[in-house]
């Protein structure tokens, strides 16, 4: 019997067990640590509206202090808990390496899923299901299980590891990440690298290949409130200055405009990537129609082929015969990396001159080299583990954080390892309704890490 998200029990099926007398390994243990780690409802609503990290900090510190790490909790604010170490490597002049996740999650509708979403249940298909299976509860077991494996084996990376696990990730993470890299900065030292979420996770095409799209970059966020003001009066009589009227324009305005492609040598990249993956040409003057053809591949560079300024909430008025003299909207804006100047002054066009904006959220687009080494040991990886693999660069349509990290010198790739089958719909998933991970998927993401981890 385990116990699920809400204190009730209920029977699971238990992941594969060892064979008696042989050790431990990371495929092992996996998918138990997953199921664990979802159990823990560290629910992030945004706004500093969030369930404490802290549960789910001390758990993992735990599991690392078994295996020999000497992790160590920190907190921004009461509960709101990361989880750091640095694991010495063999050779003290050599890089020191970063691996970096977050221990929040976003919020699930119980009623909404087929299965308590914090419920951690394995279930007959062979798939951990729950919030962050998919996302990043798979990829803190991952990595969890694989440095765990390498320290009772005695096997360290050349250079030292450093691991951060985060609390905030899902808001701005000012209480994780940026209070890391800002009060923390010296586990960083000769650090340069790291690697993260949403990359390495097959697509499939339909033919013998599968793509593993590699993060190189992100989207840059402006979170932004905007503000209308306009004269307070009477609902029943004419009001030419209304401020709901104005903010509502605006924000029509914004929904409304098609945003112009920009292809990014980042997605340039994907789009050659793709090409040669798929055998096919991809025509850059008709990226929409494109996409919508290649199917599954074609979502890696739907969403970052242009800006978006996305409309999420609307605030205004107290009485409804009252015509309140100021209106609020919050938008979400995202833009490729290179045109933040063209982003805000196409944004406040659309605005017009009477509705202001100040920024909620603003991080600059992060970028990482795709013909370095470090993007060739991670497909190297990949390939050795599945010899289907047509590993590609990609750019994020959203973000992790890697920005946080951006700003001290640390540059992040998108990269926790998952083979999904073709049933399995990553992008419809993450972050959605009945979100699961296959077993199998996540002991193959160990061994595609554990491989890497060699070469650091």
């Amino acid at each position: 019997m385990r116990r699920d998200g809400t204190g009730r029990t209920g029977s699971v099926t238990e992941p594969r067990t060892r064979e008696r007398g042989r050790p431990a390994t990371a495929g092992d243990e996996v998918a138990a640590l997953c199921a664990d780690l979802i159990r823990f409802e560290t629910v992030n609503r945004g706004e500093g509206d969030a369930r404490p990290e802290r549960p789910a900090a001390e758990h993992v510190a735990a599991l690392l202090d078994e295996a020999g790490a000497e992790p160590v909790i920190v907190e921004s604010a009461p509960g709101r808990a990361s989880v750091l170490a640095r694991i010495p490597g063999t050779d003290p002049a050599h890089p020191a390496f970063l691996v970096h996740g977050h221990l929040d999650v976003v919020p699930a509708d119980p009623a909404e899923w087929s299965v308590h979403p914090f419920s951690g249940e394995i279930r007959d298909d062979g798939c951990v299901w729950g919030r962050g299976a998919v996302d990043m509860k798979g990829t803190l077991a991952m990595t969890l299980a694989v440095v765990r494996q390498r320290l009772r084996e005695g096997r360290r990376t050349r250079g030292d590891l450093i691991l951060a696990f985060l609390a905030d990730e899902e808001c701005t993470g000012e209480f994780g990440s940026r209070y890391v890299a800002r009060q923390h900065r010296d586990l960083f030292t000769g650090c340069t690298e790291a690697i993260s979420e949403s990359g390495g996770f097959s697509v499939a095409t339909g033919g013998d290949a599968r793509i593993y799209p590699i993060a190189t970059g992100e989207r840059g966020t402006m979170w932004m409130r905007l503000t209308a003001r306009g004269k307070a009066g009477h609902g029943s009589k004419p009001a030419p200055d209304n401020a709901v009227a104005e903010i509502a324009h605006a924000v029509s305005r914004l929904a409304s405009y098609q945003w112009p492609v920009r292809i990014t040598p980042g997605v340039r990249a994907l789009l050659d990537g793709l090409a040669e993956a798929l055998g096919t040409t991809i025509d850059h003057d008709r990226l929409d129609e494109e996409a919508r053809r290649l199917g599954a591949p074609g979502r890696l560079f739907e969403s970052t082929i242009r800006n978006s300024a996305n409309p999420t909430r609307l605030d205004a008025g107290y009485k409804i015969n009252v015509v309140p003299g100021t209106a609020y909207a919050q938008v979400d804006g995202r833009y490729l990396p290179g045109t933040g100047e063209e982003f805000l002054a196409t944004v406040d066009r659309l605005l017009g001159p009477k509705v202001t904006r100040e920024f909620v959220n603003y991080e600059e687009a992060p970028a990482a080299d795709p013909a370095g080494p470090t993007f060739a040991a991670l497909a190297a990886a990949l390939r050795a583990e599945d010899p289907a693999a047509r590993p590609v660069p990609y750019v994020m349509g959203g973000g992790t954080d890697a920005k946080s990290f951006n700003r001290i010198g640390i540059t992040s790739y998108g990269f926790a390892p998952l083979l999904l089958g073709p049933e399995l719909d990553y992008f419809g998933m993450f972050h959605g309704v009945d979100e699961r991970v296959p077993v199998e998927g996540l002991r193959f993401g160990t061994r595609v890490l554990d491989r890497f981890l060699d070469t650091r």
